[in-house]
């Protein structure tokens, strides 16, 4: 990522976090429309998982400018995705999702640029939560 990918991404969040909810409800919605079979990856109350997935990505957002900060967590957590049953090709899925959420959630402000930008965060955190994965195949 580039530090103008970067700031859009950080500066378009910003203006998203107060939807939080609304942005959770939307992806797992849309991610259980494309692929209904991922829903059986998701155990408990999907409004927690909700709010883990936006406490995460604002984590991961926040830290873009410091990759150091983030990568190891970042890891981690797929490591733990692998364990809860998720396999390589579902990360095209869900960044699909996610992206289709924030288009619909930001409305005209999701230009070509703002979609570039958030692709490259997202590809960004993906391969890194693939990689051990990938190193152990």
């Amino acid at each position: 990522m580039n530090t103008q990918q970067i700031e859009i991404v950080q500066r378009t969040f910003g203006l998203a976090a107060p939807m939080a909810e609304e942005i959770a409800d939307r992806f797992y919605e849309r991610l259980f429309t494309v692929d209904p079979s991922l829903q059986a990856l998701f155990h408990g109350n999907i409004q927690q998982q909700g709010n883990k997935l936006m406490t995460m990505l604002a984590l991961a957002v926040r830290s873009l400018d410091r990759p150091e900060t983030i990568l190891e967590p970042v890891r981690r957590l797929g490591e733990r995705h692998v364990q809860y049953g998720v396999q390589p090709h579902h990360y095209a899925t869900v960044g699909a999702a996610l992206l289709w959420t924030l288009g619909q959630v930001f409305g005209p402000a999701f230009t070509p640029e703002v979609e570039d930008a958030w692709t490259a965060a997202y590809m960004l955190l993906a391969g890194v939560m693939q990689e051990k994965v990938v190193i152990g195949d």
